[in-house]
């Protein structure tokens, strides 16, 4: 299993126009194969920072969803929300289990 976690930052004022583009790039990768959790939550204490956190099946997968249309789209659209402090990395996991 691959985990990505991470964070990046649109201005306050740029949070809602981007909250559509948003729920779009979620929706679409939450339905490609091997995509085990995506999510987007913005931080409440730090408005504006956007911390991601995501899982996927595997490398293979993971490079997929690099590759896919609404990825080049949401590539262009978060450079069009003026997005800045992006910070992602990479890990890769054995099996899960509950804590």
């Amino acid at each position: 299993m691959i985990i990505v976690s991470g964070q990046f930052r649109f201005a306050p004022a740029r949070i809602a126009d981007s909250r559509e583009a948003m729920d779009r790039v979620v929706t679409a990768t939450r339905a490609e194969n091997g995509c085990l959790a995506y999510s987007y939550a913005e931080d409440v204490l730090d408005p504006g920072l956007i911390r991601v956190f995501e899982k996927w099946a595997s490398r293979a997968a993971l490079d997929a969803h690099f590759a896919t249309a609404h990825m080049a789209a949401w590539k262009a659209e978060r450079e069009a929300f003026g997005l800045t402090d992006r910070a992602i990395s990479m890990c890769e996991a054995g099996e899960e289990t509950a804590v």
